[in-house]
């Protein structure tokens, strides 16, 4: 591993906002920051927002988010927006950017990759943001890159889809703070041949994120010895299932499930009523349950069957005091669900990837003393020397490596066993057991 750069240390460094001095990184007290974390949620940037004694300009950092408030990702979209804010909070608190505050200027892009591409236009040319930040679904974040690159607009997304570590996008488009599909069906696929069966059968959206899931796992699977028998696409605005679950062959022994959008209570109900007792070992994505309660009546018969989890959707008794913090900000309880209304469950295992790709645009905007648009190369050049994020505060989800020439980062992932109606850690990887070998560089490409 290449050695980490020494302006990452910088970029990660806390502001004071009571003496205008800057504290090293590795000096910052715990109960220091976790003090300023609680105390951002009463914080706004106003006018006597202190600054940075090198700052030229107390002017607000802008940044585009991205949001799926409306449409198929309007449940992850909600969240994405509620912990976009919650990390601004924090940010703010503890004295901005460059000592300059953090503002976020929201647009709707309906999850729709069409709307998508606009919103980011709209971003440069109306909005006048210093850069573009948020998007989950693949097919937006697809239909979006192109726009960013001709605006020459970085464009940091937390999606999951293969689409930027393959190298079909352009130099401005960057995943720092969320693993991709390839990292994480690769470092499970052992497990689950090892554990649950041989001979699988996928049921996936049909759609890139769902082909990405297709592709790497059945590889995976071949890797061990194993095999994926069957694979069932189900188009992503499908409101009913039943028709599908004919095509799981009888001797299938594990029955892999991911599916998105505002039917996947329906889609996990209707699966319970087709096999009732009588079923396969079961091993889903939590993207089949994101924001849905695990108590709703139709799921008992998710006992004893496992999910992915990016991060734990439940309190896990060995949580660090980092983990409690940014749950404690993002306003989550025990359970997963808001503090406000335990009915209204959160998108746990996704929503982290906002709070650690913000961290990780403060430290590259430090790195290189970013003043406004003419910097936005460097800040991608800055993200890309970086190649590791400690487990911490910034990175609450845990540590991870960048690779910077994919601008993809790798962490650890967590497979759940629900035991009790609840989500019980059981097995989490390593970081090596989600790596595979690049195939690109965009380091080599122009901006």
């Amino acid at each position: 591993m290449r050695k980490r750069p020494q302006f990452y240390r910088k970029g990660t460094g806390m502001i004071d906002a009571t003496s205008n001095n800057r504290s090293n990184r590795n000096g910052l007290s715990r109960r220091t920051a976790l003090k300023g974390i609680g105390a951002a949620a009463g914080l706004m940037a106003g006018p006597g927002f202190v600054r940075y004694a090198g700052a030229q300009t107390s002017a607000p950092i802008r940044i585009g988010f991205q949001a799926h408030r409306t449409g198929i990702g309007a449940a992850y979209g909600r969240w994405y927006e509620r912990t976009t804010n919650a990390a601004v909070k924090a940010i703010n608190a503890a004295g901005g950017i460059n000592g300059r505050p953090l503002e976020i200027v929201v647009e709707d892009d309906g999850t729709d990759p069409k709307r998508g591409a606009e919103v980011v236009e709209k971003f440069a040319n109306q909005h006048k943001v210093d850069l573009v930040f948020g998007t989950l679904f693949s097919h937006v974040v697809v239909g979006s890159a192109p726009t960013a690159g001709e605006l020459k607009m970085p464009y940091y997304v937390v999606s999951e889809g293969y689409h930027v570590a393959s190298g079909k996008l352009n130099r401005y488009v960057v995943q720092p703070g969320i693993t991709d599909v390839r990292s994480q069906v690769t470092s499970m696929a052992p497990w689950v041949s090892s554990n649950l069966g041989r001979k699988a059968t996928m049921i996936f959206p049909d759609y890139a994120f769902g082909h990405d899931h297709r592709d790497f796992f059945t590889a995976a699977m071949k890797a061990q010895g194993a095999e994926v028998i069957a694979q069932v696409a189900i188009p992503p605005t499908e409101s009913s299932f039943t028709r599908y679950f004919p095509q799981i062959p009888r001797e299938t022994e594990v029955l892999y499930h991911v599916m998105v959008g505002p039917a996947v209570l329906t889609f996990v109900k209707e699966l319970g009523e087709f096999y009732g007792s009588n079923r396969p070992e079961i091993f889903g994505f939590i993207d089949s349950l994101e924001a849905v309660d695990m108590a709703s009546p139709g799921l008992e018969f998710l006992e004893g069957t496992y999910f992915w989890e990016g991060m734990p959707r439940y309190l896990q008794a060995d949580v660090g005091d980092a983990e409690r913090a940014y749950r404690d900000a993002v306003g989550i309880d025990e359970n997963g669900a808001s503090k406000d209304d335990p009915q209204d469950v959160s998108t746990a295992a996704h929503m982290f990837g906002c709070w650690e790709t913000l961290y990780v645009i403060k430290a590259a905007m430090e790195a290189v003393d970013y003043k406004g648009p003419q910097d936005r190369a460097k800040v991608i050049e800055a993200t890309e020397a970086m190649t590791e994020f400690p487990a911490g505060l910034e990175h609450p989800q845990g540590r991870k490596i960048f690779n910077g020439k994919i601008h993809q980062c790798f962490g650890h992932q967590n497979i759940s066993l629900v035991k009790d109606g609840r989500l019980e850690v059981i097995h989490r990887t390593a970081i090596e057991d989600g790596m595979y070998q690049p195939e690109a560089d965009y380091t080599s490409m122009s901006f």
